[in-house]
């Protein structure tokens, strides 16, 4: 149920999307109105209840009945992303913003959030905790995951901007109804994936450095947020290196030019590469030291890089270069097994070096083989790119 009282279209439609929030939830509303009243716009407030089992959505209908700026949706499922959606998408606003219902963001950073929107010189704008400027009050725990994911964010995604999960964002309209139907997540990484999409096509985002207190109070389950958010990385990584997301018609659409033109995508691939080269870098030391038990050196580096090349070829294949189906599986690993066999010769050739020199240690074993993979997956990278994922070309007529 919508309760609807402006018939007029409104310059800012700020969304306040809820879940058991009947302590704090009316004194917020309060203190947006009135922030609102003083700023030179017409203006809505929109609770989206996002099926909440408390009181939540007796008060926001109170809310919506005593305020003639108050909306209410109310929302069968839970999911801030879902409840971003539902009212941005509906909305006849200019300017769509949101803001967590605890109000952490200084509301005086308002103003200069939505004022480039307004104007048109950008299309996003989002409060920043992580810039010059901003004055922020939380724990270490938080500041070092935030700092981290954000990081981890600019080395897979490359994304540009400081600080994706700050819960003080806005839009323009027209932009979102370009955007939102390629953003599929419904959850908390709803923010970091429409981001990273802007950014892919050309968008322009504006940042403001805000003053943000923790809230002690915060519902936010760190540990399962963090996993979905490394599952969404990973899902929108591939997503982009497949071009399954169309960026570039939305950047044409906008009259934008994609992020994603002049090789872009190498970019990408780079880093997720970078990441499986990680991965199976580790799995192959680890794979060794458990070998070198049973078997004499050169065997334990034979089966480690065995096993370990099987996998990077199938990981590299899905993750990396966008591979799907069943097609081409076995010629893909018959080329990565011929990368492999060069990649014997390295290790081997450091291996046989080494012991040459007088080492037997198994550290330095290992040390050595590691450095000498590093170097091998530098070759790997330019060999699946030219080649081993390269597809047939068309038979002529």
């Amino acid at each position: 149920m919508t309760a609807t009282v402006n018939t007029g279209v409104v310059t800012l439609d700020v969304v306040i999307p809820v879940y058991n929030e009947e302590r704090g939830l009316a004194a917020s509303v309060e203190r947006v109105l009135g922030h609102l009243s003083a700023l030179p716009w017409s203006y809505r407030v929109t609770i989206a209840d996002n099926a909440s089992t408390d009181a939540t959505a007796v008060i926001a209908r109170r809310l919506a009945h005593s305020h003639q700026h108050v909306e209410v949706v109310h929302l069968a499922e839970k999911g801030r992303g879902r409840a971003l959606k539902r009212v941005w998408n509906a909305s006849d606003a200019t300017v769509l913003v949101y803001m967590d219902v605890d109000l952490s963001t200084d509301l005086k950073a308002l103003l200069p959030l939505v004022a480039p929107l307004i104007s048109g010189h950008s299309d996003l704008a989002i409060g920043t905790r992580l810039r010059h400027g901003s004055r922020v009050d939380r724990g270490p725990k938080r500041e070092l995951i935030s700092r981290g994911y954000n990081l981890l964010l600019r080395g897979t995604l490359r994304a540009r901007f400081s600080d994706a999960q700050c819960g003080f964002k806005a839009i323009r309209a027209d932009v979102a109804r370009e955007v939102l139907p390629l953003v599929e997540d419904d959850a908390w990484f709803f923010d970091t994936e429409l981001l990273v999409l802007a950014e892919r096509a050309g968008l322009r985002i504006h940042e403001v450095p805000v003053d943000w207190v923790d809230d002690p109070d915060s519902r936010v389950e760190i540990a399962r947020t963090a996993l979905d958010d490394l599952r969404g990385v990973a899902r929108l990584g591939r997503a982009l290196l497949s071009g399954r997301l169309p960026v570039a018609d939305v950047a044409e659409r906008l009259g934008r030019a994609s992020a994603d033109a002049g090789g872009g995508r190498i970019g990408l691939q780079v880093a997720m590469f970078a990441i499986v080269g990680v991965a199976s870098t580790v799995a192959y030391a680890v794979l060794y030291l458990l070998l070198r038990g049973p078997f004499p050196a050169f065997t334990a580096n034979l089966l480690a890089l065995l096993l370990t090349t099987l996998a990077n070829t199938a990981a590299n294949r899905r993750v990396t270069f966008g591979v799907r189906g069943r097609s081409g599986v076995v010629r893909h690993q018959l080329r990565g097994l011929l990368v492999f066999g060069i990649g014997l010769a390295v290790t081997t050739g450091s291996l046989w070096a080494l012991q040459a020199a007088g080492s037997t240690g198994h550290l330095a074993e290992v040390v050595v083989l590691t450095v000498a993979n590093l170097v091998v997956t530098v070759m790997r990278f330019v060999a699946m790119r030219g080649w081993v994922f390269s597809r047939p070309a068309p038979a002529g007529p």
